[in-house]
């Protein structure tokens, strides 16, 4: 019988039979300015979630705003959960914003991201509902 030539990793690392580790999704290095400038930009529903969202405060997971994922921005991301969480106002009502939306949506789940949406008036006056939605998904989701 022959020694394994690789070592036994270490207990909890990612390439353990069972352990999942989220994929890394290349971004565009530019778009990271426009990212700041979103950031500092945030609509109102879009601060009074990141309120509860940051310092993870959803489950102890880490989530991100305004991160750039491949060749677009999304609101809200959390890596370990591959969750991008968007805002709807009123600039995604028109049908070309919403085809525009779909396409983009559609592209970032062919990668493996899972998406949330909810819209800017359901952030702002629905917050506890909004919030409940993120943590029935995160607790659907996850082992």
């Amino acid at each position: 019988m022959e020694p394994n030539p690789r070592p036994t990793p270490p207990c909890g690392h990612p390439s353990q039979e069972g352990m999942r580790s989220p994929r890394f999704i290349p971004y565009r290095p530019d778009l990271k300015e426009l990212a700041r400038q979103l950031r500092q930009n945030m609509t109102p529903g879009e601060v009074i979630l990141w309120q509860h969202l940051k310092k993870k405060q959803m489950g102890g997971y880490d989530f991100d705003r305004q991160r750039p994922i491949d060749k677009y921005i999304v609101d809200f991301y959390c890596k370990k959960l591959m969750l991008a969480i968007e805002i709807d106002g009123r600039s995604h009502d028109s049908a070309a914003a919403q085809q525009s939306d779909r396409v983009r949506q559609a592209q970032l789940e062919a990668l493996g991201v899972k998406f949330l949406r909810f819209r800017e008036a359901q952030v702002r006056h629905q917050t506890q509902s909004v919030l409940h939605t993120i943590q029935t998904w995160i607790t659907k989701h996850t082992p």
